[in-house]
């Protein structure tokens, strides 16, 4: 099964989720966020294929890796290859983060316009969410691991149980966002 990729994966990442990370960045987004720090993935035609064999072996070469995280582009407009990778991953004790533009109520609406196949089986693959879209005007650099103020760090496994949103307890920097509430 072959994936589209952005670029070749990024070893040894401390901005993509805690730890040492490895990151996996899809090539194709329909979100188009204004102010994208990565406008480069969102052409569905760009970049280039990559076996998943070929990235599970590379994944079996990492030492001090933590996990992987799933970039972009959009990871969910690739979830069944997307999944792949991440049986592999886990597989080999690897903790999985995921940044989508989509909202995790988005993805788990299996009758929703949006839904891809896949979208559940990926999501149920995976660790950590950072959801939503990026929007410039809600931009916070003293955000962790996250861009904008709407997006939230879900606790997946949490959030499917809950069948809504839970934030996950150790990330989300709920201190800046009542630091905002109070001015």
């Amino acid at each position: 099964m072959l994936v589209r990729l952005a670029h070749k994966m990024t070893r040894d990442s401390i901005v993509d989720g805690p730890g040492l990370r490895a990151v996996i960045w899809t090539q194709g987004c329909r979100h188009n966020c204004k102010g994208c720090h990565n406008p480069a993935t969102h052409d569905f035609n760009g970049g280039f294929f990559m076996d998943i064999d070929d990235i599970s072996l590379e994944l079996e070469t990492l030492k001090l890796n933590r996990g992987i995280t799933f970039s972009g582009g959009e990871p969910f407009e690739q979830p069944l290859e997307c999944l792949e990778i991440a049986k592999k991953a886990k597989e080999l004790g690897l903790n999985i983060w995921c940044y989508t533009g989509y909202t995790f109520e988005e993805l788990i609406n299996t009758k929703g316009f949006r839904y891809k196949e896949g979208w559940i089986e990926f999501l149920k693959s995976i660790d950590v969410l950072i959801d939503g879209p990026f929007i410039l005007e809600k931009k916070n650099l003293l955000l962790r691991f996250r861009g904008s103020e709407n997006q939230r760090i879900l606790d997946v496994p949490k959030s499917l149980k809950l069948k809504m949103p839970a934030l996950h307890e150790d990330y989300h920097e709920i201190h800046i966002e009542k630091a905002a509430i109070a001015r």
